[in-house]
């Protein structure tokens, strides 16, 4: 759960809830050919509880009542990858902060793939 205080009030919301939304909103996106796992933690999970794509290569971390996005996914080849990271980077705090209410301080994309 993840709180956050604003001009409403606390707000509480779900991390399942926003991976799924920022998963979602990603793999959206033009030239994503998927969200990658990242770190022991994430890949162990994905193994035993057979995890689907939702919660892959989505970290959320909380700095005061701001969210900072780390996002690890794979492109597709011959696209302009800065372009797509840029509209990633600003499509997730456009949906965050109009679909959840969450300030969002930073969103960091990692391309840890290139495919055909």
């Amino acid at each position: 759960m993840i709180k956050v205080c604003n001009h409403l009030g606390t707000i509480g919301v779900s991390g399942k809830y926003l991976r799924t939304l920022i998963s979602a909103t990603v793999q959206s996106c033009f030239g994503v050919a998927g969200m990658n796992s990242y770190g022991a933690l994430q890949e162990v999970d994905s193994m035993i509880k057979k995890q689907s794509s939702a919660n892959k290569g989505v970290i959320i971390r909380q700095n005061n009542n701001r969210l900072i996005i780390d996002l690890h996914i794979t492109v597709t080849y011959g696209v302009n990858v800065k372009a797509i990271t840029d509209s990633i980077s600003h499509k997730v705090g456009y949906v965050l902060t109009e679909q959840a209410g969450v300030d969002v301080e930073s969103v960091n994309v990692y391309v840890d793939e290139i495919v055909n």
